[in-house]
């Protein structure tokens, strides 16, 4: 299936300086295009949207949301995360596929990954798709002299990410922090942030999202 291109629509999403763009991961987002698709169908129905009216509140396009919901296209990270904003759910409302309860080992090869728009940055969930959860836990992957701009997550969303390898920059509505491979912070993510790899070799970050107890 194609991946929904974002350009007109959304804005900058990851910028590649002085580089050729690589393509997403062959598998990425394959396995969640129709879990998406049925997630946002039946959100949407349940908050009594129209396209059009969910189009004006997310920012995404109705024919983006179309195809979206029919499992015709893959959304980028930017999308799901515009969609979710606008229903006012947490990021996993969206991928989640109820599973039955027990012991669920992930294995990295069956790993479901949601890319950027030129796939310089991806996004590893660590938790399983059974439920829309308060806490959520990925695994981010950010390619040499990449940038990825978020913007602002529901009100009282907190992101806690330590770098694993690699060196980043996270911008924080224009406060910039540098961090090395071992390095955390903590910050609140209901403002416009970026990050950013302004080295030579790949970021790799783990990222701990908490939304607000009203979320969901």
């Amino acid at each position: 299936m194609a991946e929904v291109r974002e350009g007109e629509e959304a804005g900058p999403v990851s910028r590649r300086k002085g580089r050729r763009a690589a393509s997403p991961p062959p598998d990425a987002g394959n396995d969640l295009t129709p879990v998406v698709g049925t997630n946002l169908r039946r959100l949407r129905v349940r908050r009594g949207l129209s396209l059009e009216r969910l189009a004006t509140l997310s920012g995404v396009s109705r024919a983006m949301l179309s195809q979206v919901e029919l499992g015709r296209s893959t959304p980028t990270i930017n999308v799901v995360w515009r969609i979710a904003k606008a229903l006012e759910l947490p990021f996993s409302a969206l991928i989640a596929a109820r599973s039955a309860p027990g012991v669920r080992v992930l294995r990295q090869e069956e790993a479901k990954v949601l890319a950027s728009h030129d796939g310089s940055f991806t996004s590893r969930a660590l938790f399983p798709f059974d439920e829309p959860r308060r806490v959520e836990f990925y695994q981010l992957r950010l390619e040499p002299r990449s940038e990825e701009r978020a913007e602002p997550h529901p009100p009282g969303t907190f992101e806690n990410l330590v770098v694993a390898s690699g060196g980043v920059e996270i911008d924080i509505a224009g406060e910039r922090a540098v961090l090395g491979a071992g390095d955390t912070i903590l910050f609140q993510a209901d403002v416009p942030h970026a990050y950013v790899n302004p080295t030579g070799t790949p970021a790799v970050m783990y990222l701990v999202m908490t939304y607000a107890e009203t979320i969901g």
